[in-house]
């Protein structure tokens, strides 16, 4: 945001932001128990017509992922050069990753928690469809599109984390099989189903996904990833095997 208008009805210099008479924006008013939603890579200014509690929730998905990462590794870099004299720390990296956290919202260790969960749960999501299309030869072609989509967006994500090594970094081991015994993990699935079974107008999903267990008898679950690298191959590996379900 150091690079971006703080106030649009002010005096903005056209020297640091050319082009800016140009921009085109909207003006609403938003009631209580109103919810406005600003697309990714908009800039939104708020002014309070009175004395306001307002919540914000930053929504991310497949399609905005990467943006993200972008937007961590950038604030961390920032960090980092605010504590720069104490570089020669042993716990440097562990106090901008706690900068981070507290200025972003998350850092580099919870980033990587998150996408290695979002992928195993669509890797779930890609199993059952194909259990749910061999038993009705239905082909749920939307549904299959955003999970595909998905996985290969936290592909793309991890392939630019890389240099980074964050997962290795900070000691992070995630186990498929460990996920599956977690309600909270089934709950992440069952929610994501429920979202694309409206997508492709059908209810036969989410009891499937209820019932994981056959998910335990294959090669799968003995899935661990520690690192950007692992969570490549473990992408690759499941759209090789489940995706060509859907060729036949």
């Amino acid at each position: 945001m150091k690079s971006s208008v703080y106030d649009i009805f002010a005096d903005v210099s056209q020297s640091k932001f050319p082009g800016f008479e140009k921009a085109i924006w909207w003006e609403c008013t938003q009631e209580e128990n109103e919810v406005i939603f600003v697309p990714s890579g908009w800039y939104h200014q708020v002014h309070n017509l009175e004395d306001t509690i307002s919540i914000n929730h930053n929504w991310f998905n497949g399609y905005n992922l990467s943006w993200v990462w972008d937007l961590l590794l950038k604030d961390y870099n920032e960090a980092s050069e605010y504590i720069e004299d104490l570089k020669g720390c042993d716990d440097f990296e562990e106090l901008c990753q706690r900068n981070l956290a507290a200025n972003t919202g998350m850092n580099f260790y919870d980033f990587f928690i998150f996408i290695v969960r979002f992928a195993f749960a669509n890797v779930v999501l890609l199993h059952t469809f194909a259990q749910v299309k061999n038993e009705t030869s239905r082909k749920p072609s939307k549904a299959l599109q955003h999970i595909c989509f998905n996985l290969e967006s936290i592909r793309s994500t991890a392939v630019k984390m890389k240099p980074i090594n964050t997962g290795d970094r900070q000691g992070v081991l995630l186990d498929l099989r460990k996920n599956l015994e977690d309600h909270s993990f089934i709950e992440l699935c069952v929610a994501v189903g429920k979202t694309y079974e409206l997508i492709q107008d059908t209810d036969e999903m989410t009891p499937t996904l209820l019932q994981c267990t056959d998910l335990m008898c294959t090669s799968f679950v003995r899935s661990q990833v520690q690192s950007s690298e692992h969570l490549v191959a473990f992408i690759d590996d499941a759209l090789t095997k489940l995706g060509g379900a859907f060729s036949r």
